[in-house]
């Protein structure tokens, strides 16, 4: 009998935690439930209560997901899985050649690890990482929220080369004090943009388009989007810290980038032509702040916070030669080929990337030794 007490009491409190999880949040009370209708995946971001924040250029759209993964937990277990492109694509019942990992996000609260993948016929998917393993995050039955985007660049919209860049409608996106932070590209004539959307999702989005001194190609652009971004404090005011293809690292005062204005950014520094930033970063390591960039042709680079601070010069110049570096100082990491990069937990980051061999790998690397 006392065990039989003992079970209802336990399922009594697991169905009472179970209520607890799936009521509605303030944050989330004005969501839809149903297919959402993502076409894309571009970008992924959490927020807070384990909210995921999705990128999607071809709707040009944000999207806010539910994913009730809310169980806090202090550390994430070691991380090391080989060939994790071709487990996907086995995952997904596909060959790897028609899959393409667009992002990765970690869940603060829980330190679940989620993955963007878009298929090539057309299938947009969300895989949370358990153990070796993957599980479907549904898109089409699911608590969600969406937030077109005002005045995306077109979907018919080429470069000078004749490629699409409707892709870029998103090119990064985090969540920072109650808002979703969104580079990108518009249909304005300068074209390089920065949105910060209020969440919970309203009809409001300020707008700012953005112009930078290009120091590798020597002049003042608005084309190029926001590759990867950060948002970092400096003297308690917070800048846009921004990284662009070929690789000008820019500062914006986040204050500054209000609804229809243009802003010129400081460019403090120029990491060297040829290469665009993937992922960027920042945590404490023995009481100092540093920041970290991956790239697409470059290896993972660390920046001081103390130096960002202290570089009070703006680069004005032209760097001619190809490669080469000027500004702010910063160290190049023995992390070649990282196409993803993201906060694991407090002692360890995460980073996807190809060996040598062609082997992509995941896993967690102790921030002591980066």
């Amino acid at each position: 009998m006392k065990k039989l007490v003992t079970i209802t009491v336990i399922c009594a409190i697991a169905l009472f935690t179970l209520s607890l999880t799936d009521k509605k949040s303030g944050l989330t009370k004005n969501f839809s439930f149903g297919d959402a209708q993502i076409a894309s995946i571009n970008q992924l971001a959490f927020g807070p209560e384990g909210i995921l924040f999705i990128g999607d250029s071809k709707n040009a759209a944000i999207y806010a997901i539910d994913t009730k993964d809310r169980v806090e937990k202090e550390k994430s277990e070691d991380i090391n899985v080989d060939d994790f492109d071709i487990k996907i694509a086995e995952a997904l019942g596909h060959k790897v050649e028609n899959i393409a990992i667009t992002d990765m996000a970690v869940n603060p609260i829980s330190k679940s690890v989620y993955f963007s993948v878009n298929v090539t016929d057309g299938t947009p998917v969300v895989l949370k990482l358990v153990g070796d393993g993957f599980e479907n995050i549904s898109l089409k039955s699911t608590s969600f929220s969406k937030m077109p985007l005002e005045n995306p660049v077109g979907l018919d919209e080429k470069d000078r080369r004749g490629r699409s860049i409707r892709n870029w409608a998103i090119a990064d996106m985090k969540y920072h004090k109650g808002n979703v932070m969104v580079s990108g590209l518009s249909n304005k004539e300068f074209k390089s943009t920065f949105r910060s959307i209020p969440f919970p999702f309203n009809e409001e989005q300020d707008y700012a388009s953005l112009e930078i001194w290009h120091a590798a190609h020597g002049r003042f652009e608005t084309y190029a989007p926001i590759k990867a971004f950060d948002i970092i404090s400096i003297e308690n005011k917070d800048y846009l810290m921004a990284g662009y293809t070929c690789t000008p690292l820019v500062l914006f005062p986040l204050n500054d980038l209000k609804n229809g204005t243009h802003l010129k950014g400081r460019t403090i520094a120029e990491l060297g032509a040829g290469n665009s930033p993937i992922d960027m970063i920042q945590y404490e390591k023995n009481g100092e702040l540093l920041v970290y960039i991956s790239n697409s042709n470059r290896p993972v680079m660390r920046l001081k916070y103390d130096d960002i601070i202290n570089f009070k010069d703006s680069i004005t110049h032209e760097v001619s030669e190809f490669g080469a570096s000027d500004g702010l100082d910063y160290d190049n990491l023995p992390f070649v080929n990282v196409l993803q990069m993201d906060n694991l937990d407090q002692d360890n980051a995460l980073l996807l990337r190809r060996t040598s061999s062609g082997n992509l790998v995941l896993t967690s690397r102790s921030k002591k030794w980066m």
